[in-house]
This record gives C-alpha cells, structure tokens and sequence, in this order.
C-alpha cells in the first residue's frame, strides 16, 4: 500500500512539473546571458555515460521510437537483467536477472544524426561505472567528456517547431558574445507528456568555447 501511495504521489507530482528523485547530470554554471529568449546559462558538465540509439524519419516519431527502445535497456533488455527503479512519472521496480537497479535520470537528449536520422540518449546514473551491455544490437554505451554549453530552458509542448525556434534564438543570441558554437544543438526534455505545458522543461543547448 505504502508502495501505491507512493507511486500516486509521485505521479501527481509529474503533472505539476515537480522531478522528485529523478537524477540528472551535475554540472557547474560559470556565466550567464541575458536574451530577448530569456536567461542563456553557460554550463561546465564533467564527464558521463549515455546510453543512445540512432533512429530514422520523422522527428517526433524518432523521438518516441528511440525513447522506447532505451527504455527497452534500462528495464532489463540487457546482459545481465538490470532493471530501473523508476522515480519519475510514477514509483516501481521492474527486477529481472540479478535484480540489480539502474536509477533513472533526466535529461533525455535528442541530436540530428548525420545520415539524416535523429540520436536520442539518456545520460546514465554517475554511480553506474560499469553499464551492462544491451540486447539490442542498435544501442551504445557512449562516453560522453566533459564539456561546455550555451543552455536555454523553455516551456510548453516541445514539438519540432518549437525546438527549432528556441535553437535559433539560442544561436542568434550567442552572436558577439564571449561563447561561439562548437558543434551542432540537441534538445533535452526533463518531462512526461502529462505534465501540464506551462510547467514543462525543455532546453536547448550548443556547445561552445571562449570566443577569444
């Protein structure tokens, strides 16, 4: 019962836009831009592990396809059974295997592949030092290294048009600053799709470097 309750709350909090326990990915902000936007935050990430997929077509159907999938890994699909303790949207354990747990984290991101597809991934937990390797053939363990990124949050339903939006207004507002792009955006999504759309977080982000 007390497990139940739990789970309710949990999931009535999702819809607020209230992330109880769900990890995310530590990082330090180490300077801020004011924007027409809104508030650019430059954030230093340390080094982490991802898990992602690489999946073709649609942007937003590539985004449910390849969050699926990861999902698929960390509920189990994977040598060994590890299974997620998921915190966020609602309480459970799926144990498989070993019955050993990997705890869910925040963000999912989503990348434009080369080939015209689209990557999405999900930052692993930092106490997971040894990820199990998956089942499924079309997903990585990636390191990802430490890196620096020209942030900017915004709310509401993250369609394609929207994101494309904010990644533009993103770039347009790091023009004559002391940052410049180093690589393409990706977009990250900290919500389910229940939460209700002012409350939501979703952010763009682009790599960058001292402009000097």
């Amino acid at each position: 019962m007390a497990t139940l309750l739990g789970g309710l709350l949990l999931g009535a909090c999702s819809v607020v836009g209230i992330r109880s326990g769900t990890e995310e990915p530590r990082y330090a902000v180490v300077a801020t831009l004011e924007a027409p936007s809104g508030t650019i935050e430059i954030r230093r990430y340390d080094a982490r592990l991802a898990a992602e997929t690489t999946v073709p077509g649609d942007e937003i159907a590539a985004r449910s396809t390849g969050f699926r999938r990861l999902a698929g890994y960390i509920f189990g699909g994977n040598q060994g059974g590890t299974s997620i303790a998921m915190t966020a949207p609602v309480a459970q354990s799926a144990r498989t295997g070993s019955g050993r747990t990997i705890a869910m984290t925040a963000p999912v991101a989503t990348a434009r592949a080369a080939d015209g597809g689209w990557t999405i991934r999900f930052f692993l937990p930092a106490a997971l030092k040894a990820p199990p390797r998956p089942n499924d053939a079309s997903i990585r363990i990636v390191a990802v290294p430490p890196e620096t990124m020209a942030v900017l949050r915004f709310s509401g339903i993250p369609g394609a048009g929207a994101v494309a939006t904010h990644r533009h207004a993103l770039e347009a507002a790091l023009v004559g600053t002391a940052w410049r792009p180093t690589g393409p955006a990706v977009a990250w999504f900290y919500d389910p799709p229940w939460t209700i759309p002012p409350l939501r977080r979703n952010e763009v982000a682009l790599p960058v470097a001292p402009a000097g």
